[in-house]
């Protein structure tokens, strides 16, 4: 079964690296204390409640009315977690994460269910561009440090800048095999 996945646009590919440009979408995400393991699955857990079902309806749903109803909403990938509050100068190193889902593209932000969760917050993000680094296996703190760093390194080689914090999108279920998982490190460029 197809998971849906953000739209965009590939500007230029060189071995594992692109350049990409993002479609506008809307994000439920929620902000997580600790480390890149137990924010990540933290906040994996919070937001997946709600996607399951720890919502309030924006629209009638058999016969209950709007915010008396819960909607399921489909799982989308990746999960993205992205460091907020550092401990050290390394950026997988930091103790406060922000941890979201894209949300399907058929909703708005009027159509979407309400969060019952205060935690989970709905935002809409504008059309960005980003450097992206691919890879397999594990997402590890040292790993996603380390292809951070390659990534930053390949950016400014092309004369471009950094203009955010990195983040990590994983496509993959935790049981998937290592070197069948998906990944990236993303790291939001300005415009050409």
């Amino acid at each position: 079964m197809a998971i849906e996945e953000p739209e965009y646009t590939v500007e230029r590919k060189a071995d594992r690296f692109e350049i990409r440009q993002y479609r506008p979408l809307i994000v439920a995400e929620t902000f997580v204390d600790g480390d890149l393991g137990d924010a990540s699955n933290a906040g994996f857990r919070r937001i997946a409640a709600y996607i399951f079902g720890d919502n309030q309806s924006a629209r009638s749903v058999d016969g209950q009315a709007a915010g008396s109803a819960k909607e399921t909403i489909a799982m989308t990938a990746p999960v993205t977690v992205e460091p907020q509050a550092l401990v050290a100068s390394k950026a997988m190193d930091a103790n406060r994460w922000r941890i979201h889902f894209v949300m399907p593209k058929q909703y708005s932000m009027a159509s979407l269910p309400r969060p019952t969760n205060p935690l989970v917050i709905l935002r809409e993000v504008p059309s960005k561009r980003y450097a992206v680094l691919s890879f397999s296996g594990f997402t590890g703190v040292d790993k996603s440090q380390a292809l951070t760093e390659e990534l930053i390194v390949w950016v400014r080689a092309q004369g471009l800048s950094p203009v955010a914090s990195p983040q990590m999108a994983r496509y993959d279920p935790p049981w998937r095999l290592p070197f069948f998982r998906r990944n990236e490190i993303l790291l939001e460029i300005g415009t050409p």
